[in-house]
């Protein structure tokens, strides 16, 4: 097998991403990164969704008390 322990740091990810190259292709690339940015998004909004609403219900917790 590979051993990697040689390879670091920028190296690893310089590997990776011409492995990705390969796979995908120059063309899918930028649609992938688009869907992942989109899916990032949407994965902040809903947190920040969360805590709004975990503010609303502590302020309604402490207007009725």
């Amino acid at each position: 097998m590979f051993y990697l322990g040689v390879v670091g740091g920028p190296q690893i990810l310089i590997i990776v991403l011409v492995i990705v190259v390969l796979f995908f292709g120059g063309k899918k690339i930028p649609e992938l990164m688009k869907g992942l940015g989109k899916g990032v998004n949407e994965f902040k909004n809903a947190s920040k969704g969360d805590q709004v609403s975990n503010e609303s219900e502590s302020e309604d917790e402490k207007e009725s008390k």
